[in-house]
């Protein structure tokens, strides 16, 4: 991996040191220090000239703190002459604010990508983002990693007879079916309605859950609200036990006692996108380390990155070539 350098903010190096051994690299120093007046400043601790620098930093709370580390990052990185800068971002926080759905509303999924570009980001290789459309933000190419197949082969592993795949709400239908398909499972979903960040009401489910056992499915665990919604609800339909499954486990405030005081809930299941937490009895926590390093693999030296999830995401796949043409 000749010419690639990695660098690592403070909000998850124990993933960038995981991705750096897969690459059989060893990640670079950063120095981050603070003034008096509280403002953040960024050295980095290798030369960059003319090289392919990883700068990874997943926007977990404290989230304005790695965000602005990152950007300081990135602009010492173009300052020092890198060649090509790659924000690795394995959680997007600002992908929630995604669209205009009150009067004089800020969209900072948005603006989020205009600062990372006017820092001097190249490129961003991120993971789960939670729609479709926060990809269009960004005026820099965009690599989008999904942990579906890290997932799938975890329950793989176990005895799924009499299971359903379970999404929260219809948003987050088409992942759950992905994953089903994976898993040669039916699929059902819930009918949310959010009331407010952390209230959400789930009034029916559509699909059969009775009798079952559910795989909850969703893209991102913040405060738990939603997966303890759906998890009563399945229990009001008649589902056996639920086993929860997120790509970002944040768990914010008391997420985790709504979900182990949840008697529905026998597993829960998440990657390390994010730092997890260390108060988490019984949290099954998945590497997606090999997948990123994989990725960084494939951009450094010019070769497809789609092509990780062909059997995974079908919409990764190229379409196919029309007969007659070469």
């Amino acid at each position: 991996m000749k010419g690639i350098v990695v660098f690592s903010g403070s909000a998850h190096p124990e993933l960038a040191d995981e991705i750096c051994g897969y690459l059989s690299l060893r990640r670079s120093g950063v120095k981050i220090s603070r003034f008096s007046n509280d403002c953040l400043q960024a050295q980095l601790l290798a030369n960059c000239r003319q090289r392919d620098v990883y700068i990874v930093q997943p926007l977990v709370p404290p989230t304005q703190e790695h965000l602005m580390e990152l950007l300081l990052m990135v602009d010492a990185a173009r300052g020092a002459s890198a060649g090509q800068i790659t924000a690795v971002i394995p959680h997007y926080a600002y992908a929630r604010s995604d669209k205009k759905d009150s009067s004089r509303i800020s969209l900072g999924g948005k603006l989020v990508a205009d600062m990372l570009a006017a820092a001097g980001v190249d490129r961003v290789l991120t993971m789960a983002l939670h729609a479709p459309q926060v990809h269009g933000f960004f005026s820099v190419p965009v690599d989008h990693l999904t942990a579906l197949g890290v997932i799938a082969d975890h329950y793989r592993e176990r005895d799924l007879t009499n299971c359903v795949v379970v999404s929260p709400d219809l948003g987050n239908a088409k992942q759950a079916t992905l994953l089903a398909r994976l898993l040669n499972l039916p699929v059902a979903a819930g009918s949310k309605q959010r009331l407010a960040d952390d209230r959400v009401v789930i009034d029916a489910i559509v699909g059969d859950v009775s009798g079952k056992r559910a795989i909850v499915l969703d893209d991102e665990i913040a405060t738990g609200g939603s997966i303890l919604e759906i998890c009563n609800r399945l229990a009001d339909f008649g589902a056996e036990e639920v086993s929860v499954a997120c790509t970002h486990g944040l768990f914010t405030g008391n997420a985790r006692e709504k979900l182990t005081s949840c008697g529905k809930i026998v597993e829960v299941v998440s990657t390390n996108t994010v730092p997890p937490p260390s108060n988490f009895p019984g949290l099954q926590v998945l590497s997606v380390a090999q997948l990123f390093a994989e990725a960084i693999d494939r951009i450094h030296n010019g070769r497809s990155v789609s092509k990780l999830f062909n059997d995974v995401d079908p919409s990764y796949a190229p379409p196919p070539q029309p007969e007659g043409l070469f």
